[in-house]
């Protein structure tokens, strides 16, 4: 058993702070928050064991790992200091925003020997998990062509997510560049299959609602594109898209992230509320294996803070396609969500750390979900240039 510090428990952070302290596997859990008052409530909520003052602190104490539900661009520097203080990190999506730091976060891992993982919901997306059991089996034939989106609209939640962290001068950190977080699309298709991407060409669709957000004037990231699309040649000769989408007409409450794969022999496809497998003789409705039960109510004392509109993902538990057998009975009933990953995100982590095993989304597989969306950002920049994607490896010990 380990003890762990959770850095964030505001909307997102405190849902994980909770069911870090049910699992058997953990000792012990702390808050820190740079707003005390939200430390000292998940402590009271969650029957924690207390609040640390601040993430240096933290790092000074005897906890074991350390959880960073931050700002995501403040991701990649906390991961590192975190890491070269002697901690276990779990680490909310993204890995970073600059392949710099995503160098220096695996040679951290590697040289520490710790446990890092990136909580990457889509890697237990229904659909990723479906989608990966047609591939292993063979079912597909060779997938050549695949798709990942996330589309949320900033309209459905968004506003009140980035007026909620970032205080009064949230329109600077809501520009955020939407490929820059791009693991949510990416991580459920490469979720699938075992590929990596080599390339890409990406154009930004500047944003023209004139209202503050996406304007280069006052985003910290000097950032205007609201959408943008990336076309990436993969590692085993396929094509994989991706859109990121915060200006749609598209019901994102209903689902944030969806995907298409293409094969030689058979397919699967996604829309809002439909996901159907099909080959060249029929069409089968797999909706309902891949529909998700709610794990609470949405009108939920703990989602007081959360807007309506993304309350669905934070209570969306377990599907049919789901294997809950691996998870611990303390989690039966508990709350889940985006889509039913929230458990499974838990138990890889705390099982990586007791038993001093590799969890899926490693260092260098977070590398290969985040890193593809940096440089489609700067492709956007360059007028859809072309432009080659490091790989860093595969983690010691294992291959593609």
């Amino acid at each position: 058993m380990f003890s762990i510090g959770v850095v964030g428990v505001g909307q997102f952070g405190a849902q994980f702070a909770h069911l870090f302290n049910l699992h058997p596997g953990v000792s012990s859990v702390y808050a820190v928050d740079d707003v005390a008052e939200r430390a000292a409530a998940a402590v009271d909520r969650f029957s924690l064991a207390g609040v640390v003052p601040s993430f240096e602190d933290l790092l000074a104490s005897d906890v074991d790992a350390v959880a960073i539900f931050t700002q995501r661009w403040t991701h990649g520097p906390l991961v590192e200091q975190a890491l070269r203080a002697g901690k276990h990190v779990y680490s909310a999506v993204p890995m970073a925003i600059a392949e710099d730091e995503i160098g220096r976060i695996i040679d951290a891992v590697r040289e520490t020997g710790l446990v890092y993982m990136m909580g990457e919901t889509s890697y237990y997306n229904p659909a990723t998990v479906y989608a990966r059991g047609q591939h292993a089996a063979g079912k597909f034939g060779r997938v050549f062509y695949s798709e990942g989106d996330y589309v949320h609209d900033m309209d459905l939640g968004f506003y009140e997510a980035y007026q909620y962290s970032g205080g009064d001068r949230w329109k600077e950190t809501a520009s955020y560049p939407p490929m820059l977080y791009p693991t949510h699309a990416v991580g459920g298709v490469l979720g699938a299959i075992p590929a990596h991407a080599v390339s890409v060409s990406c154009v930004g669709v500047r944003d023209d609602r004139n209202d503050g957000v996406f304007d280069k004037d006052v985003s910290m990231f000097g950032n205007d594109f609201s959408n943008a699309t990336a076309l990436f040649e993969l590692s085993d000769g396929g094509v994989m898209r991706t859109n990121e989408m915060r200006r749609v007409g598209y019901p994102s409450h209903i689902r944030e992230s969806r995907f298409r794969f293409f094969g030689t022999e058979a397919s699967f496809e996604q829309l809002a509320r439909v996901s159907v497998w099909q080959d060249k003789a029929s069409v089968d409705d797999i909706s309902e294996q891949l529909e998700t039960r709610p794990s609470m109510a949405l009108d939920d004392p703990s989602l007081a803070n959360v807007a309506p509109e993304l309350r669905d993902a934070f209570v969306s538990g377990l599907a049919p396609v789901h294997d809950p057998g691996r998870l611990p009975d303390e989690f039966q009933g508990a709350p889940n969500g985006h889509e039913g990953s929230h458990h499974f995100l838990v138990d890889d982590f705390v099982t990586a750390v007791n038993k001093g095993t590799l969890p899926p989304v490693n260092a260098w597989v977070a590398a290969r979900f985040t890193l593809p969306g940096i440089v489609a950002h700067q492709s956007a920049l360059h007028n859809g240039e072309r432009l080659p994607i490091r790989d860093f490896g595969d983690a010691p010990g294992t291959s593609t």
